[in-house]
């Protein structure tokens, strides 16, 4: 780790106990004091400090957003382990499982076949809620001031033929969504593969999505319903586990 990420991660720790100020934060790390007030600058930018209006400097908001992301994630992946893999060793293909923390959704695991192409997927990473079948599944299950919170910053970039690229167009797919009780992805931002999704759902509501992915060349969209039954058994084994 280098040394600039290991002070800031000591820095952060230094105002979780009480916020200070440049000045004493600069004796406490024994660096000069400009260079104290430009390691606070770049973490005001992140947004993980915020300065007072006594000129104190404190832990920012977006760090009990990512604490938080991290806990349920934490908990989703762990309910989501067995399930996925008994899943995966019946249907192959690869099965993500995304969940949704605060107005944002995250791939929180995954498991594909070694034996085929790897996707740009990644743990960790966020999902395009406006063309993902796991994002549709989880905003179709969402109130609708919820769900305007998920999509305002999202890309309506064109990527591909079949990408929704209004919110209108979304709102219908997510009404055809809603009244079947799963997602499809048909090529919408990468045409080679296609999705189906099926929410998880708890008590508290919508939490995440299971899916199957499938390159197109192997199985094509029918062929991926057909696993839905299954999906949805999944879904429901990974909610029960987070009761």
């Amino acid at each position: 780790m280098s040394q600039s990420v290991e002070r800031a991660a000591a820095i952060l720790d230094s105002l979780a106990e009480e916020p200070k100020a440049v000045s004493p934060l600069a004796l406490e790390f024994g660096i000069h004091r400009s260079t104290m007030f430009r390691e606070l600058q770049t973490l005001q930018k992140v947004g993980f400090v915020r300065r007072r209006d006594d000129g104190t400097y404190a832990v920012a908001f977006r760090l009990a957003v990512l604490g938080a992301a991290a806990l349920e994630d934490v908990a989703l992946k762990e309910a989501a382990h067995v399930p996925v893999r008994q899943l995966h060793r019946v249907v192959g293909n690869t099965v993500h499982v995304a969940g949704l923390v605060g107005d944002e959704i995250f791939y929180v695991d995954k498991v594909e076949d070694p034996r085929r192409v790897r996707l740009y997927s990644r743990v960790g990473s966020p999902v395009h809620p406006n063309r993902s079948a796991v994002g549709k599944a989880i905003l179709a299950g969402l109130p609708q001031k919820r769900r305007d919170d998920v999509l305002a910053g999202a890309d309506w970039t064109r990527h591909t033929a079949q990408t929704l690229t209004t919110r209108a167009e979304l709102d219908a797919e997510l009404e055809k969504t809603s009244a079947r009780g799963w997602a499809v992805d048909q090529g919408e931002f990468e045409d080679i593969v296609n999705c189906v999704a099926v929410p998880i759902t708890t008590a508290a509501g919508v939490v995440g999505a299971v899916s199957i992915t499938a390159l197109r060349m192997v199985h094509d969209l029918t062929q991926l319903e057909g696993h839905v039954p299954l999906l949805r058994q999944t879904a429901e084994q990974i909610a029960h586990a987070l009761r």
